[in-house]
This record gives structure tokens, C-alpha cells and sequence, in this order.
């Protein structure tokens, strides 16, 4: 399969996920539309992941944004698998009806996550992932809940039999790409004494951490994919 990947910020890319599709034996392009790349047509990819954004993102200023919305759509009618994260996931909520809405407390950092009774995503019942971000999603209609955290009652969902994914927290997230993250926006982890807001040093102070993302994220990969017959 080749697979497109919508991007918003030079330092927030595919991480892991590039490094599962090559391993994989998928081919993948990446669409840079803060710089004013087109985003792709559907035509030229098997499928479409959408990645996340930076939290200062004013979307009234971000001239790209209408396009991508309109490709999520398009997407969404599709019939090919798509995923999103963070911001992604949000976008593809909304192309589904849900609200999107700030959350009341931001999360950042190794969070945990208990999996919905209902949950269709092969993981364990409780887990720990990366979580950074302000906004909340609702659960859009004919839509199964992945989990909840202490802070977000929906920390992702599957549609259409699993060939949509949306997913808040970051199972794709490496040591360097949340290094790089936090480098660029040092602000993030600044407020530590917030209540789901880790420092730094608490961050990055256990690779291990990092390294127990991918099997989970294995799971939900291949599961996606495995979602539209081939």
C-alpha cells in the first residue's frame, strides 16, 4: 500500500509511524501543508494518515485547513482506511459530526488510558500512552470508543468497521520525536505543577517507555489496514 501523510509542523512527522509502514513493506509521501504543499488526491494513495498539530494553531489563519477538511471528507466516503492523531483525530471527528471543544485540563505526557468495555482496538485493558494536547473530541455516531484517560473521556474511536481511526493520544511517539516536540515548544512542559502536565525530565527520563508504544501501535496498524480487504 501507499500511504499519504497530512503534516502540520516541521517537528511534529510520521515517527513511528514511518518507521512500522517501511518495515512493513508499505511505500509512504508525506503532504507539508503548513508550507503550502497541495494536499494529495485520493486517487494517487491506498490510504491517509493525518498527523498532529501544534497547540498554538489558530486555525482562522490557517488558509490550508478548508482543503484538508474537504479531503477528510472525501476520505471518509471513500472507502480507504483512514487514520488520524491528536489534531488529525480531531478533523476526522468533526468530518463525523462530533464536537470538538477545549478540554478542561490539557494533557501532556505518559497518561493512562482504560479501554471502553465496547472497544473494538486489540489492546490491553489498561495502558500507558503519550498524550499531548488541550483539546476533547465527542464520540461521533456509529462510532466504538477506544478508552478513556483521567482527563479525556474519549481518547479515540473506530468507524466504518475499522477502516477509520482517530486516536487523541500518541502511540506513534518516539524519544526523539517528543524531544523534538518540546524543543520547539518549550512552553508545553513549563506548567508542571498543572495537574496532567509532566515535565520534562519526568518525559524523557524513561526510554523504556517510548519502546512499550510499539507493540501497541503494531496492533492498531495492523488491525486498520487489515480493515479494508485488499
Amino acid at each position: 500500500m501507499h500511504i499519504y501523510f497530512l503534516q502540520h509542523a516541521d517537528h511534529l512527522g510520521p515517527a513511528r509511524f514511518a518507521d512500522w509502514l517501511t518495515g512493513m513493506g508499505h511505500s509512504y509521501n508525506g503532504c507539508l501543508l503548513h508550507r503550502g504543499e497541495a494536499p494529495p488526491r485520493l486517487e494517487d494513495c491506498d490510504a491517509l494518515i493525518v498527523l498532529d498539530a501544534p497547540l498554538d494553531l489558530d486555525p482562522t489563519h490557517a488558509d490550508w485547513l478548508s482543503r484538508e477538511r474537504k479531503l477528510i471528507q472525501r476520505a471518509l466516503k471513500s472507502g480507504k482506511p483512514l487514520l488520524g492523531v491528536g489534531f488529525g483525530a480531531g478533523l476526522i471527528a468533526e468530518g463525523l459530526g462530533a464536537i470538538v471543544s477545549p478540554g478542561t485540563y490539557p494533557e501532556l505526557g505518559f497518561h493512562r488510558v482504560t479501554l471502553a468495555e465496547d472497544s473494538p482496538f486489540d489492546l490491553p485493558e489498561q495502558f500507558e500512552a503519550f498524550m499531548c494536547h488541550r483539546d476533547i473530541f465527542g464520540l461521533p455516531e456509529g462510532a466504538l470508543p477506544l478508552g478513556a484517560s483521567a482527563a479525556s473521556p474519549v481518547q479515540g474511536f473506530s468507524w466504518d468497521a475499522g477502516r477509520v481511526v482517530a486516536l487523541q493520544c500518541h502511540l506513534e511517539a518516539t524519544e526523539p520525536s517528543v524531544r523534538a516536540h518540546l524543543d520547539a515548544q518549550p512552553e508545553l512542559a513549563a506548567d508542571a505543577n498543572r495537574r496532567f502536565i509532566q515535565p520534562r525530565d519526568e518525559i524523557l527520563g524513561e526510554p523504556r517507555r517510548f519502546d512499550q508504544l510499539a507493540s501497541l501501535l503494531d496492533r492498531v496498524l495492523l488491525d486498520w489496514l487489515r480493515s479494508v480487504p485488499g
